[in-house]
């Protein structure tokens, strides 16, 4: 069986940052209530005039040139996303016209914070059954613009940012060693944006009471998302034949510091080894992990040969994880 490897990345944060000081002027928290219970301490905001798929199209250029690649060699384009430009055209398809290509297939995934993970499997499966060669996989959020900023407990989590991967077949050992994904809609109330959609269609009712924005009932979150953070890891090693010993470097969603250490405690994965940015980034859902990894690039936190683990959850609930050799 063909396998597939990383052989570029790029990210791309707005540049407007939002500090945990500049939060007490707005809602009634404090910076060290904040980072006492989530790890953030800043996070960006894209401008009025940037849209998600602005975002990923300057990711993608920054890793089209590390490969030394033009657009015009992408086989497929899959954004992971659950703030699209629109609800259609898909992201995907401007991402495509801002690199000034057509022709090749693209499209969203939605599956919330682990949304980057669902894209990552689906472009192995692509590549391994030799539909497609060469797929740049995204995951961008500007989930500020979906923030209640009246609500104190969700508008000091998320920040808005892409980051992007470029897959294509493996020449060597480098490659995606497993992946494996879940889901369980029943929980799916737990945290959601309300209106919007055909359930409940914009109206100037949803609008004035914020059914826009999001909508999270933590405590419950919080607990099962230890518990599928956790079982995704672990059976993403167990595919793999590997353990929480045999990895290099583990990089989470960025979602809440503690559910990470809860996570690493519970998989056995040595602290040392996991790369957390959530106090620079904070929650940014499907793009945390690719903004991550190439962070981690970026700083040389990553060697040829490395192995690496990815998980997450999101809602739906949904979650995931995958490990690689680098």
């Amino acid at each position: 069986m063909k396998q597939t490897k990383i052989i570029s990345t790029g990210s791309y944060l707005p540049e407007k940052v939002l500090t945990n000081f500049d939060l007490e002027k707005i809602v009634d928290t404090t910076d060290e209530w904040i980072t006492t219970r989530t790890g953030i301490k800043e996070r960006h905001l894209a401008a009025e005039n940037e849209a998600t798929s602005d975002l990923v199209i300057k990711a993608a250029k920054i890793a089209l040139e590390r490969a030394n690649l033009e657009a015009k060699d992408l086989d497929g384009i899959i954004v992971a996303t659950i703030t699209p430009d629109n609800t259609y055209p898909s992201t995907a398809c401007w991402v495509e016209k801002g690199l000034g290509i057509k022709g090749i297939p693209v499209f969203d995934v939605s599956a919330a914070c682990t949304g980057f993970v669902y894209a990552l499997a689906i472009a192995d499966s692509l590549i391994k059954t030799g539909t497609m060669k060469r797929i740049l996989v995204a995951g961008a959020e500007t989930l500020t613009k979906f923030t209640n900023w009246e609500d104190r407990s969700t508008c000091v989590l998320f920040g808005d940012g892409a980051g992007v991967v470029i897959l294509e077949e493996s020449d060597d050992e480098s490659g995606i060693l497993s992946t494996f994904w879940g889901a369980d809609g029943n929980l799916g109330e737990l945290l959601i944006q309300p209106a919007g959609g055909s359930k409940m269609p914009p109206t100037e009712e949803t609008v004035k009471n914020k059914l826009h924005t999001v909508h999270m009932e933590g405590n419950k979150v919080f607990r099962w998302a230890v518990r599928y953070m956790q079982e995704a890891a672990e059976k993403a090693l167990e595919k793999a034949g590997l353990t929480g010993e045999d990895i290099d470097l583990f990089i989470p969603h960025q979602a809440n510091l503690r559910i990470i250490e809860q996570t690493v405690k519970y998989a056995k994965i040595d602290p040392k080894k996991t790369y957390i940015v959530i106090d620079k980034i904070a929650n940014i859902s499907a793009g945390t992990i690719p903004i991550a990894l190439d962070m981690a690039v970026n700083e040389g936190k990553i060697k040829k040969g490395d192995i690496l683990l990815f998980a997450a959850f999101g809602g739906g609930f949904t979650w995931g994880a995958a490990t690689l050799r680098w």
